[in-house]
């Protein structure tokens, strides 16, 4: 097995060895989630923490030595220190817990999970959206229960898109390479000390990916790296950037995130028992395992219902587009001296990819994916409903409500995305009752200590929580207007005049025709109306991106960004130029109103939703994804207007208005004596109550495992 350290210590030989911990400390994705870790890099020098953005690798590199020495001759510091960094290890040797409790240790066999990003933290972005936060909760929630599992994904050098806003309001994608030095991430070295690097197997013209490994607490995620020496020029680019717009591109990407990250778990030695693909973009790794029992002396049928036997499949979208289809002349370019491999003729290769209800469109990644497993799982109940419908025809045998498909709904990451400060006050509470609910956070029953908090600490922890967002918002002005002396225009836009007192709803979104970020602006005169009211007026603030390739996207982001910058609202309208994990967590930890408008049924799930729920946040949502399992009338509100296509943004934005105007702006303006809404303090902690565990990623990794995880585990014991 080869070994996967880097020598840390001796790319830091300016940190003493009494503080030597912090390195093995910053190179492990345990401080994101753990407030009290972050503080230890705070508490070394607080400006130098803020330039890192919060970067404790790239912190360590950058700062002067002496105030390493400062900190060193601090008593109370290394307290401190000695505390967190005992609990650190506690944790990584603890392997007991819930997992173990459930399951007897000879069927804890890793669980192989992969997925074409992850979103851990800002800096390492290897994440477009929720499909890539959702598979990081999904990694830290795993380390959390001590749930075995190895990861693999892609490590790009150039990201998805750093957005810039013209002044015309058009999105310009800016290139920013990833400064791999500065960031929590490890080369993994072969037996020779050097960087370990793989060929993808039997694929024409050769591909080779090098290794590097990033800690998620106990959790290994391997990443491949295809800008090596090794290859072509034309594939170095390969893992460049998240989601080649380019057709060939994406096929080669997803030939080394599949066949080449099975390749490369088997250069590390590393067994597992069992595959779970999140969406269908690593789906090959099913034919490598196919290829590879086939080479050990299987016959194709047996390998291949042997990896049926041992593969969950999570679809995530039901836009037709998020489906990736590959040519057959392309899939033959490289693949014609793969299928070789298994024993089979073209002809049976391609059948794998087959959809049956829409010939000749090509190889259906989505289509295969569901063929070469033995779960399939949508990730709400509304949308096992829609993906049941939208692939019956896989199952002709059977009716629609027959078809494989189950739900497990998405759950958020509690300590990723429960404000810190939140969290303190939850716990000055919850704890009389139950000192570690923590670890029991997915119970419903803790929830209700939410009542316990008195409507005043509630409301001004929101308060605080709201006049951050703005500062950050402020401040982020305030740099770009030094570097780039923007036009005043701009900078109302995107938001320097928006005020902390109003009621302020939040709409980050990815920018995409069917999510209709514009919808509000239907009626732009009852808009006017609302934002500008006198006594109770209202303002929103927008973030998002649109896909390189998306100008229907691009061109709504316009739309709202000259919205912005028009006089006649007011100044009520901002736009947060690229959005990312951290303005993530500033806007649903700050914002008044979560809204949400998709054309239904597309929204699969929308976990922003209840990242905002867990810190109090109000949502405003159509009846659609998670929503409608969350919303019971009393946490929120919910609209849904006329279905028929012709007539539905007249009707929900409408419907939306009416909310405004009649239910929300009236309650969150309804400050008792003592200034405090309590009506909408009410409904705050109805939402907590209501959504905290059933939307937690604990929930969610638990369905997983009892549902799926063992009888894949039995599968791979019954070769």
């Amino acid at each position: 097995m080869a070994d996967h350290k880097d020598g840390l210590a001796d790319r830091f030989p300016h940190v003493p060895e009494r503080l030597s911990g912090l390195v093995d400390l910053a190179y492990n994705l345990w401080w994101s989630w753990h407030p009290e870790a972050r503080v230890l890099f705070k508490q070394i020098n607080q400006q130098a923490w803020k330039k890192s953005l919060h970067n404790p690798v790239k912190m360590l590199r950058d700062i002067p030595p002496e105030y390493l020495d400062g900190v060193l001759a601090n008593p109370a510091y290394l307290r401190r220190y000695d505390i967190i960094m005992n609990r650190f290890s506690r944790y990584m040797a603890n392997h007991s817990g819930w997992f173990s409790e459930h399951y007897p240790k000879e069927k804890s066999q890793p669980i192989a999970y992969f997925s074409a990003e992850y979103g851990l933290h800002h800096s390492l972005p290897f994440y477009a959206g929720g499909l890539g936060f959702l598979a990081g909760d999904h990694l830290k929630e795993c380390s959390d229960l001590g749930v075995p599992l190895v990861a693999v994904g892609f490590m790009y050098s150039e990201g998805y898109l750093h957005q810039h806003i013209r002044p015309d309001g058009w999105q310009d994608n800016i290139t920013e390479v990833l400064d791999r030095d500065a960031a929590p991430i490890t080369r993994v070295l072969n037996a020779a000390g050097n960087q370990m690097v793989i060929q993808v197997p039997f694929i024409e013209p050769r591909m080779y990916a090098a290794a590097w490994k990033v800690n998620v607490g106990k959790i290994p995620l391997f990443l491949l790296d295809t800008d090596i020496a090794e290859n072509l020029p034309e594939n170095r680019t390969i893992s460049h950037r998240l989601y080649a717009e380019q057709t060939a591109q994406r096929l080669k990407q997803e030939i080394v995130l599949g066949i080449g990250g099975r390749k490369m778990l088997a250069e590390l030695g590393i067994g597992f028992a069992a595959v779970h693909l999140n969406e269908g973009h690593p789906a090959f790794a099913l034919l490598e395992g196919i290829r590879e029992r086939v080479a050990a002396g299987m016959t194709f049928p047996d390998a291949m219902e042997q990896v049926k036997r041992t593969s969950v499949f999570t679809t995530h979208t039901p836009v037709p587009a998020g489906n990736d289809i590959f040519p057959r002349d392309l899939m033959n370019t490289y693949f014609s001296s793969y299928y070789g491999q298994m024993g089979i003729d073209a002809e049976t290769f391609f059948g794998l990819g087959h959809h049956p209800c829409d010939e000749g469109t090509g190889f259906n990644m989505t289509a295969f994916a569901l063929r070469l497993t033995q779960y399939h799982n949508a990730v709400s109940k509304k949308h096992g409903t829609v993906a049941r419908a939208m692939w019956h025809c896989m199952w002709p045998g059977t009716s629609e409500q027959e078809v494989p498909i189950d739900h497990i709904t998405n759950g958020v990451h509690l300590p990723t995305w429960l404000n810190p400060r939140m969290e303190t006050l939850y716990s000055d509470y919850f704890r009389c009752v139950d000192p570690l609910w923590h670890e029991d956070h997915d119970n419903p029953e803790i929830w209700q200590m939410i009542e316990e908090i008195p409507d005043k600490k509630l409301w001004e922890m929101h308060l605080w929580l709201k006049q951050k967002l703005f500062n950050r918002i402020r401040e982020r002005k305030r740099i770009k207007w030094g570097s780039q002396l923007n036009e005043p225009g701009n900078l109302v836009a995107e938001g320097l005049m928006l005020n902390p007192s109003v009621l302020t709803i939040g709409f980050a979104r990815r920018f995409s025709s069917y999510k209709r970020a514009d919808l509000i602006f239907h009626d732009r005169t009852r808009l006017k109306r609302i934002l500008t009211n006198p006594w109770r007026p209202v303002q929103i603030i927008f973030a998002g991106k649109a896909h390189p390739a998306d100008n229907e996207g691009k061109e709504i982001l316009q739309r709202i960004y000259e919205f912005a910058q028009q006089p006649e609202f007011g100044g009520r309208i901002g736009f947060v130029e690229d959005y990312g994990e951290q303005m993530a967590q500033y806007l649903v930890h700050g914002v008044d109103v979560w809204m949400n408008n998709p054309v239904p049924p597309m929204e699969a799930c929308g976990t922003s939703g209840m990242k905002a729920s867990l810190n109090g946040v109000l949502n405003l949502s159509i009846l659609d994804g998670w929503w409608i399992e969350g919303y019971q009338g009393k946490n929120g509100w919910a609209f849904e207007g006329d279905p028929s296509q012709e007539t539905r943004d007249a009707s929900d934005s409408t419907a939306l208005y009416n909310l405004l105007e009649k239910e929300v702006m009236p309650l969150y303006y309804s400050a008792s004596m003592d200034g405090i809404p309590h009506g909408w303090v009410k409904m705050m902690k109805e939402s907590i109550k209501s959504t905290s565990a059933a939307f937690s990623a604990r929930r969610m990794v638990k369905e997983y495992v009892t549902r799926y995880y063992p009888t894949l585990v039995a599968g791979a014991q019954d070769r």
